[in-house]
């Protein structure tokens, strides 16, 4: 027997149906069960009552003037790389695939920018960049298929956002449309300009909750000169923070400062943590990247057990391998729990130190990364994937680990955004005046609440 949808859904996809392309309207299983879930596994209830895969802006607005019409819940998707649940869809929502909006409509060489789609991968947008001269700086560790438009829902940073800032830094303008279909064009192609609010900060990092975003404006930055990389190995993780502290009170800003603990190393490869228990990869970039580099060897040799250093491309790639590959040796033990706190760097240390003492007070593993350069650790617990929810154990380590951070003086979330995973937690960071103000915010965007609800705030 097949049960009727309900008149809502009915109605809805009967508009969505006869106002889209053929193609674009998907309610096969296999396809919902897919656009459920993201990179977080977190797994909502029920499946979604459909996705739209959208080609461009105008089916975006047709998509949602129809759900805000009948207030259906809309959960904006890109590649689905998001490790907070901030893309899951549960039962009743409707999915907007964005993924399909991939086209870089324009690369200005004169002017340093790019406008693209959403769908745009972030390291097909460099490598566009990078024949012309130019970068596109932000360098998630997801840039080979996570989406420039989830990165801007996220306000992703990465491993050069010691030097070249966040995605909020990189984005100019955006073209985005709000719960009710109304396209908003927000920012410039200046570098410079101050008139209004700045809107365009606001969407980015918005996960989704106050406007779909269809384009945007990216500044492009000259392409260093040079480039040297140094790894050094420690005998402690507390050790290495500490040494990566002290560059930045030396005076040198490198372009990326990346931190491993010894259990990642070992996930990566054991012979790896036959060398230290913790890895520090520096890069340095511009025309004074050797002279860099070599300040930031002799700081470190006092305290590193090997400090080793190159300028070729190839055998820089190779000692940031460790870095790159930790997530994916990391999911090959079972289902990681990623968190992403920040603190003040000349507390990335204690951080570290308490994240240890938490890991063994709860018998949690926990292995830990960190952007170590802005104080962005991700302290990570590792999971049995075949468990259908979190053990307490997990979560109380997590909620501890929350609290260290704030207790610093740090955030709840320093790139991947609060999704669903960090809802709970967001009252006590912003405080009850600020959290009231945030949630007005967001009536003002999306009066009805159909835009991820559940999310963020």
């Amino acid at each position: 027997m097949t049960l009727a949808l309900p008149t809502t859904s009915a109605r809805l996809l009967g508009l969505l149906a006869r106002d889209l392309p053929p193609d674009r309207l998907v309610t096969e299983p296999r396809t919902l069960a897919a656009h459920a879930t993201d990179r977080s596994g977190t797994r909502p209830d029920g499946l979604p009552l459909a996705v739209v895969h959208a080609r461009h802006t105008t089916e975006v607005t047709v998509t949602l003037r129809h759900a805000h019409d009948l207030r259906v819940p809309v959960v904006p998707r890109g590649a689905g790389t998001g490790l907070s649940g901030g893309a899951t869809a549960g039962e009743g929502t409707l999915v907007l695939d964005l993924s399909g909006m991939d086209q870089i409509r324009e690369l200005s060489v004169d002017d340093q920018l790019a406008v693209v789609e959403p769908g745009v991968i972030t390291a097909d947008l460099d490598r566009a960049a990078s024949a012309h001269g130019l970068i596109y700086a932000p360098d998630p560790a997801s840039a080979a298929w996570s989406t420039i438009g989830g990165n801007i829902a996220t306000n992703a940073g990465g491993l050069r956002c010691a030097k070249y800032g966040v995605t909020r830094d990189s984005v100019l303008g955006l073209e985005a449309v709000l719960a009710d279909g109304t396209v908003v064009r927000t920012g410039r192609r200046t570098v410079k300009g101050v008139t209004g609010y700045d809107l365009t900060a606001l969407l980015t990092g918005s996960e989704g909750t106050l406007a779909v975003i269809t384009s945007a404006t990216l500044r492009l930055r000259p392409a260093p000169a040079a480039t040297a990389t140094l790894a050094a190995y420690f005998a402690t993780f507390e050790a290495a923070a500490e040494a990566s502290y002290a560059i930045g009170r030396a005076g040198i800003v490198p372009a990326l400062a990346e931190l491993v603990d010894g259990p990642v190393l070992e996930a990566v490869d054991p012979a790896l943590r036959a060398r230290g228990a913790a890895l520090l990869v520096v890069q340095c970039d511009g025309a004074g990247a050797a002279v860099e580099t070599a300040a930031v060897a002799a700081l470190l040799a006092g305290s590193a057990t090997s400090v080793e250093t190159t300028e070729d491309a190839a055998e820089a790639e190779a000692l940031l391998a460790a870095r790159r590959l930790a997530l994916p040796a990391l999911e090959r033990l079972g289902r990681p729990l990623i968190e992403d706190i920040a603190v003040p760097r000349s507390r990335l240390a204690e951080a570290a130190a308490e994240i240890r003492a938490i890991s063994a007070r709860h018998a949690v593993p926990v292995f830990t990364i960190a952007h170590a350069a802005d104080g962005n650790l991700h302290p990570i617990v590792v999971v049995d994937p075949s468990l259908d929810r979190l053990p307490d154990a997990a979560w109380e380590a997590a909620g501890e680990i929350f609290a260290l951070a704030l207790r610093l003086g740090g955030t709840l979330t320093g790139e991947h955004g609060v999704g669903t995973l960090k809802r709970q937690w967001v009252a006590e960071e912003l405080g009850p005046t600020s959290h009231t103000l945030q949630r007005r915010i967001k009536e003002a965007f999306d009066p009805r609440g159909i835009l991820n609800p559940g999310k963020g705030l």
